[in-house]
């Protein structure tokens, strides 16, 4: 076999006719990866549709830095089509082909242009012009306009004419369907994205399709838009050049960060958010001179922090982790050095937080209190379960989860530690499903992906945690091991999947664990649901097949719905099959459920859910309550046939 393998390797040829250089759009085409991170179909938050469309506002929102135009105008079209207007200077007509076209071309190399901007690489732009079917670039200044129009990174038109538009640039983009397919975009994912740009960036207005999003106190309408449990005291609001900061606390656990440079959302966080994070807890743990432990203080942490970096570095293209670890290189394009040269970010941060939140904390004292309060009930919570803690921790560790619970994927087998991952790391794929049961879990292992999909097999239903402390996370088998698996004790930097994946039958029985599964996040890990790593599988509750020519043709009907309009297409009489729970489901068949057209539901977590309502009455103690509210809500199958009728 060696000896074939030698001359099978051998025999291929390789001359200077497998050698290929490839234009500036060809090679983004053919590794977007590269540029945009994954592809996707619009579905996730992290998918190239996004990143094209972050790209273009990027360019506009640093014309704003740079105090030309405050009003941003974004168009969307079937959620297939984007166009974006700015009114800053608008890119110099004689280079608009240049800059948008050709790679490592643009204005962000000139510091004094542009000086604390996103857009660094010169190659955002292009990058949307490539991976667009049609893609549309003009530009006003002065009463001339240039526009080029582009295909697929073709130019297929470029003119210049007199215009009585206003200065600015002007772009739209078609994303390729042959690379992006089946996509569309989700409203809610660009709104998130352009409130961000807003409170980052006060005084601006952007529009989105005629709506004005805008905001005037920057991180603090952000924190006050996203707490998802009411702050335990008055959101901390404190600004100084080049950083803005914005904490309280929440009965919730875990922390909560939200993090920016220049205005990106750096989602990965990075050295201002590892900064941020090491001196809050130390300028409060100061400032009550006590020995204080920084998990304490920090347990219910909700937070943002926004700085401004001269020349910032990223860990990517996509620029969602800040790597900088200085405020501004030592010299600008003419030579002349920067005021924050050589000052590190750790540094510049960790001055700000210790001045300004000890000076806070002095000139309110009301705060101070109920702060210290909620710190001591943090320690006497963690103490109080310590011995729990570390015999849990043994039990996970003796509890072999490779063999017993859980079953791992190949790209974590040799990483243990988990921890953040680049957007271009394959293991950014991996995803775990829960399951209930011997027979689901065995349908699902021998289904799977084993190079990124992992599989944690619950034992019965799990316990109903509303209402009770962490320490029933430590108690209880199933939760301790869970937590183990995902690696979340210490909160989400460790975490191992990017999916959590809640798979149970499509019944009352699948349903209740759904709702125990995701209390149990809700109470103990809500920033695993409110960062968007948490969903529900949705399986098919019918096949519909009938054979044609000997070939079986079948259609997978997740609804009542699809099951009729799979019957009327398969006619003359089809079989039809009702799948009871995931156990029943072939592997075979399995394979299409849980592969790249897999259905998932994206478990949120919003301001407005009233999430501790709702888990009161559904979950909490008032059974009679409940019964009531079911009884009178009682739907059968008799008054929906009559109603169809």
């Amino acid at each position: 076999m060696e000896e074939l393998n030698e001359q099978t390797v051998s025999s291929v040829a390789y001359t200077e006719e497998n050698i290929r250089h490839l234009s500036d759009m060809e090679h983004v085409r053919t590794r977007p990866g590269m540029y945009i991170g994954r592809l996707g179909d619009g579905s996730q938050v992290e998918d190239g549709i996004y990143v094209l469309l972050k790209e273009v506002v990027d360019n506009s929102i640093d014309e704003f830095k740079m105090g030309a135009g405050k009003r941003i105008e974004i168009q969307m079209e079937d959620n297939l089509r984007v166009s974006v207007r700015d009114y800053g200077r608008g890119i110099p007509l004689g280079s608009l082909v240049d800059a948008v076209s050709m790679l490592n071309t643009g204005g962000k190399y000139d510091t004094k242009a542009f000086k604390k901007s996103v857009g660094l690489n010169g190659v955002g732009a292009k990058a949307v012009n490539a991976l667009s079917s049609r893609f549309v670039a003009w530009s006003a200044r002065d009463g001339q306009m240039r526009k080029a129009v582009f295909e697929r990174g073709e130019l297929v038109s470029d003119e210049t004419c007199a215009t009585d538009e206003e200065n600015g640039t002007y772009i739209f983009f078609e994303p390729d369907d042959t690379l992006f397919q089946n996509y569309h975009f989700r409203p809610e994912f660009i709104e998130t994205m352009l409130r961000n740009y807003t409170y980052l960036n006060t005084g601006l207005s952007i529009y989105y399709n005629g709506h004005r999003i805008v905001s005037r106190n920057g991180l603090e309408d952000l924190l006050n838009d996203n707490m998802t449990a009411p702050g335990l005291y008055p959101i901390v609001h404190l600004t100084g050049e080049d950083i803005e900061i914005a904490f309280t606390h929440s009965a919730q656990y875990g922390e909560e960060y939200y993090s920016f440079v220049n205005g990106q959302h750096t989602t990965q966080g990075g050295t201002h958010q590892s900064a941020f994070k090491e001196h809050i807890a130390r300028a409060i743990k100061e400032f009550y001179g006590k020995n204080l432990e920084f998990q304490d203080i920090r347990n219910g942490l909700v937070a943002a922090i926004a700085i401004n970096v001269i020349e910032p570095t990223f860990e990517s293209q996509t620029k969602i982790k800040l790597g900088s670890l200085s405020m501004a290189p030592e010299k600008d394009s003419e030579g002349n050095p920067y005021p924050l040269s050589g000052v590190s970010v750790n540094k510049f941060v960790g001055d700000f937080v210790k001045e300004q939140v000890d000076n806070y904390l002095h000139k309110h004292p009301d705060v101070a209190e109920v702060l210290l309060q909620k710190i001591q009930e943090s320690e006497k919570e963690r103490k109080a379960i310590a011995g729990v803690t570390k015999i849990a921790r043994e039990r996970a560790k003796k509890a072999n989860l490779h063999n017993r619970k859980l079953r791992d994927c190949r790209i974590h087998l040799n990483d243990q530690k988990g921890g953040k991952k680049e957007e271009d790391d394959p293991r950014l794929e991996s995803s775990i499903f829960i399951t209930e049961g011997d027979s689901a879990s065995g349908s699902i292992t021998k289904s799977r992906d084993v190079n990124t999909q992992a599989v944690f097999s619950l034992r019965g239903k799990p316990l109903n945690s509303f209402g009770l402390t962490k320490k029933v996370v430590y108690e209880n088998e199933e939760f301790n091991l869970l937590q183990a698996a995902l690696n979340i004790e210490e909160g989400l930097d460790g975490l191992r999947y990017n999916k959590v994946i809640v798979a149970t039958d499509a019944d009352v029985d699948g349903m209740h664990i759904r709702l125990l599964m995701i209390t149990f996040f809700l109470q103990f890990f809500p920033d695993l649901i409110k960062k968007g790593h948490v969903y529900i599988l949705q399986t098919p509750l019918f096949r519909v097949r009938n054979r044609k020519k000997g070939v079986y043709e079948t259609i997978y009907c997740y609804s009542e719905e699809e099951r009729v309009a799979a019957i009327e297409k398969l006619s003359p009489n089809p079989e039809i099959t009702r799948f009871k729970g995931l156990g029943e489901i072939s592997p075979d068949e399995f394979r299409h459920f849980i592969g790249k057209d897999m259905r998932l539901e994206q478990v949120t977590l919003r301001k407005t859910d009233a999430v501790k309502e709702l888990l009161e009455f559904y979950m909490g103690k008032n059974t009679m309550e409940r019964q009531n509210f079911i009884i009178d809500n009682l739907v059968v199958e008799e008054d929906l046939i009559k109603n169809e009728e």
